[in-house]
């Protein structure tokens, strides 16, 4: 169960008063429910376990059309990001974890930054934090409980035909890390597309993984070894009969996409010093020309991020005077 419950709480959501009205679950209770009744100061609470990694993304231009970000004209870009498996314990042992996320932040000017939260699964299996919440709840009282939510619940299927059908690799590289929320791009006319994107490896190779806590990190810092890690970065662009705030529907794979170039992970960094660590992944930081949209998931991320980010900088802080 233990599993299945951090399986569904990778992501950091919370209910907020504007988004259903009849129950309120503020982003302290959500942090609380993620952190458990032994937090582990000065870490993430969903995400502990995670490594700093740096790279370049290589932009071909071919999503230039469709967005005045810059990024994605011609050139190249650095960038500072972050993989990580769910959960709150920052020592857990790497292959238990039932999803691996990567994160990216782009540095694009002096004002503008761009902050990105990816991970395993396509969709979510509910949409809406409420839901999301109660789902966790349920989980918690047992198998009986679980299974009626997923009964009262028929939203689900995506995420559960994806859960059964997912194998997990045996490295970070060998990944496909999804947007599961969708965006819109702003072109110069001002017209807007909304889109998934699904960063996917180019790489196929395995490694035999070994059975220690750190496999896949100590599996990744070895390929890095031997050269740079490369992902496509592809955009999925949706047709009108799309729903943009509806993240438990993967849209059909009949969608147009654009492959707007190609992440070079470079080199990554565990210490506790690394650079990502003061970075708060909210993925409602956006530069110009891409725009979030009212998928009420998306917009409840922000303020849990920023609940746990507060805690763990408290923490730090009152460690640092001690």
């Amino acid at each position: 169960m233990k599993t299945l419950i951090q399986f569904l709480s990778w992501l950091g959501l919370v209910l907020s008063a504007n988004l259903v009205a009849q129950e309120k679950v503020t982003a302290q209770q959500f942090v609380d429910l993620q952190e458990g009744n032994k937090p582990f100061a000065g870490f993430r609470r969903a995400h502990a376990k995670g490594a700093c990694i740096t790279g370049e993304f290589v932009a071909n231009g071919a999503l230039a059309p469709y967005t005045k970000a810059t990024l994605f004209e011609a050139g190249t870009t650095a960038f500072v990001g972050r993989f990580s498996i769910a959960g709150s314990n920052p020592t857990a042992p790497d292959l238990k974890a039932p999803v691996r996320s990567l994160a990216l932040s782009f540095d694009l000017s002096s004002t503008e930054q761009w902050r990105i939260a990816m991970n395993t699964p396509p969709a979510m299996a509910v949409t809406n934090a409420h839901d999301f919440y109660q789902q966790i709840v349920a989980i918690k009282q047992g198998p009986d409980a679980i299974k009626a939510f997923f009964n009262e619940h028929p939203e689900s299927k995506d995420f559960l035909n994806w859960k059964a059908s997912y194998t997990p690799s045996s490295s970070f590289a060998l990944e496909q890390y999804n947007s599961i929320n969708a965006f819109y791009l702003i072109d110069n006319q001002n017209n807007k597309q909304a889109v998934r994107w699904h960063v996917m490896p180019r790489d196929n190779t395995p490694n035999t993984l070994s059975n220690s806590n750190n496999a896949l990190f100590d599996e990744l810092s070895s390929r890095l070894a031997n050269g740079a890690v490369s992902f496509n970065w592809v955009f999925t662009l949706a047709s009108d009969g799309d729903d943009e705030t509806n993240p438990a529907v993967i849209w059909p794979s009949s969608r147009e996409q654009v492959s707007a170039g190609v992440l070079k992970i470079k080199t990554i960094d565990s210490s506790e010093g690394a650079r990502c660590h003061d970075i708060n992944f909210d993925p409602l930081t956006l530069p110009t020309g891409i725009v979030a949209t009212q998928d009420p998931i998306l917009n409840a991320r922000s303020a849990a991020y920023a609940e746990s980010y507060r805690r763990r900088a408290k923490e730090k802080l009152l460690e640092a005077l001690q």
